[in-house]
C-alpha cells in the first residue's frame, strides 16, 4: 500500500509499505477512504515531537471500511463503513469505565516512555510518536484498527465522508475544549486560534449557550471561518489581545478562555523570541504564549480550557495570576468515545456540516506538499482532506507558484 512516511524534521515521503495485517485478535483492518492533516500533525512536521523515528506512518484522521476482523471482533464487520478516533483504548481499565478514554492503561505498549516524561501514560494514538505507542497512523490505504469493538463508530447513513471524517478528532476535541470551558448560558468566550480544532470551539461554545464568542488569530481565511459560526474576530496582529478582550467585555475578562493552539504559538516581543529561542535550541518542546494570555485575559474565577497539545515543560507561566484570580484549568486528550454518537447525530440532523471548513480536498502523492502549504498558511489552505486512492487532484499550488486550484 501507500502510505505517508516520516522521515525527519520537515522530510515526509508517500512510499510504499507493506499492508496491515491481524496482529491480535481484536484487530480489524480498515480500508481508508478519506484522512487529513490534522493540525497536530504539524508538531510531527517541525520536528516538536520526540520519539519519532524514521519511516513512521503519520496521521490520526481516517475513515473507511473495514476490510478484515480478528476472531474476537463482535461489534463490527466486514463491509461496515467506520469512523476510527485518534485515541485507542481498550474499554477495561479503570479509565475506560470511568469514560476517561484518552487516560487508557491498556493500549501504549511503550508506557513506560511516557511515564518517564509525564509521570503516568495515557492512552495510545494513531500515527503520533513512539511515546503514544508508535502505532502506524492513518494518512495511507489501509490501517490496523485495535480494540475494534471499542473504538471505531459505525456509521448507517449515506452522508458523504467530507460531512463525517471530523468526527474522528477534530469536531469532538473542539466539542470538549468548549464542555471543559463550563460555559453557562449568556457567557462570552475567548477562543485563541481560528484553525479546524478552534472554530469547532468556537460553535461549540454557542451550543453549550454562549451569547458572544471571541476568536483570535491573524489570518484573514481563518477569521473569515469564525464569522461564519457567528463569532466575533479579533486580528491579533493589529490589536493588543489582553487590552482589546477586556475593553469587548466591559473590563471583567471573558467568562472562559480555550486554548486551541497549543505546543507552537507564534508570540511576539521578548517573551516570544524567549520561547522560539529555547525550543530551536531543544531546551523547550513548547511555545506557550497563548496559555500565558489566557491566564491573563479570563476574568476572575473564570476558567481556562486547553485543547491545543503541549508537549513538555513550560516556563514563565503567570501562575501566580492564575491563583489570585481563581481561576479553573481543564485540559487533557480528548475523550472520544463520549461525543461519537452525540456529534453524529447533530450531523445527520442538519444541526452542523463539519465540511465547511474544508479547503482543499488532494491526493495521497500531494501530501508532503500539503503539510508545507497547510503549515505555512498558504493559499487561503485551512483543511486538508485526502483521498488515499487518488494520486494527484492539481488542487495545491503548482510548481510555478501561481494561484491554486481549490475544491471548496
Amino acid at each position: 500500500m501507500k502510505a505517508l512516511c516520516w522521515m525527519g524534521k520537515e522530510k515526509l515521503e508517500v512510499q510504499t509499505v507493506d499492508d496491515p495485517r491481524i496482529l491480535n485478535p481484536q484487530d480489524a483492518i480498515i480500508r481508508i477512504t478519506r484522512t487529513a492533516i490534522c493540525g497536530s500533525d504539524l508538531h510531527l512536521y517541525d520536528g516538536v515531537i520526540p520519539t519519532m523515528q524514521s519511516g513512521d506512518i503519520i496521521g490520526h484522521e481516517f475513515m473507511g471500511i473495514v476490510e478484515e476482523v480478528g476472531p474476537e471482533v463482535k461489534k463490527v464487520k466486514r463491509g461496515d463503513r467506520v469512523v476510527v478516533p485518534f485515541t485507542i483504548a481498550c474499554g477495561n481499565c479503570f479509565f475506560c469505565q470511568s469514560t476517561l478514554w484518552s487516560l487508557c492503561d491498556n493500549t501504549n505498549p511503550n508506557a513506560a516512555t511516557a511515564e518517564a516524561l509525564y509521570g503516568y501514560s495515557g492512552s495510545a494514538l494513531y500515527g503520533y510518536s513512539h511515546i503514544y505507542g508508535g502505532y502506524a497512523g492513518g494518512q495511507a490505504q489501509y490501517a490496523r484498527v485495535p480494540f475494534a469493538d471499542v473504538g471505531p463508530l459505525v456509521v448507517n447513513n449515506d452522508l458523504p465522508d467530507d460531512k463525517l471524517l471530523f468526527l474522528t478528532d477534530i469536531f469532538p476535541t473542539g466539542y470538549m475544549g468548549a464542555q471543559d470551558a463550563d460555559i453557562q448560558e449568556g457567557d462570552t468566550v475567548a477562543v485563541w486560534g481560528a484553525g479546524p480544532v478552534g472554530i469547532f470551539a468556537a460553535a461549540s461554545a454557542f451550543m453549550f449557550g454562549a451569547k458572544r464568542v471571541i476568536v483570535i488569530d491573524r489570518f484573514p481565511e481563518r477569521l473569515e471561518l469564525a464569522k461564519k459560526v457567528g463569532a466575533e474576530t479579533l486580528d491579533y496582529a493589529k490589536n493588543d489581545v489582553l487590552k482589546s478582550l477586556r475593553e469587548l467585555t466591559g473590563g471583567r475578562g471573558p467568562d472562559a478562555a480555550i486554548d486551541a493552539v497549543g505546543m507552537e504559538a507564534h508570540g511576539s516581543g521578548p517573551g516570544g523570541l524567549y520561547d522560539r529561542a529555547k525550543q530551536t535550541l531543544g531546551l523547550s518542546f513548547d511555545r506557550p504564549t497563548v496559555l500565558r494570555q489566557a491566564i491573563l485575559a479570563v476574568r476572575k474565577g473564570g476558567t481556562v480550557s486547553i485543547p491545543g497539545v503541549y508537549g513538555g515543560l513550560i516556563d514563565k507561566i503567570p501562575f501566580g495570576a492564575a491563583f489570585g484570580k481563581g481561576i479553573v484549568m481543564k485540559m487533557g486528550q480528548t475523550h472520544m468515545m463520549r461525543y461519537l454518537q452525540p456529534l453524529l447525530e447533530r450531523i445527520e440532523k442538519g444541526e452542523i456540516d463539519p465540511s465547511f471548513i474544508i479547503s482543499h480536498r488532494i491526493g495521497i502523492e500531494e501530501i508532503p506538499e500539503a503539510f508545507r502549504v497547510f503549515r505555512d498558511k498558504k493559499y487561503g489552505c485551512t483543511k486538508v482532506v485526502i483521498d488515499p486512492w487518488t494520486d494527484r487532484t492539481g488542487a495545491l499550488v503548482p510548481r510555478d507558484g501561481t494561484a491554486t486550484q481549490q475544491a471548496a
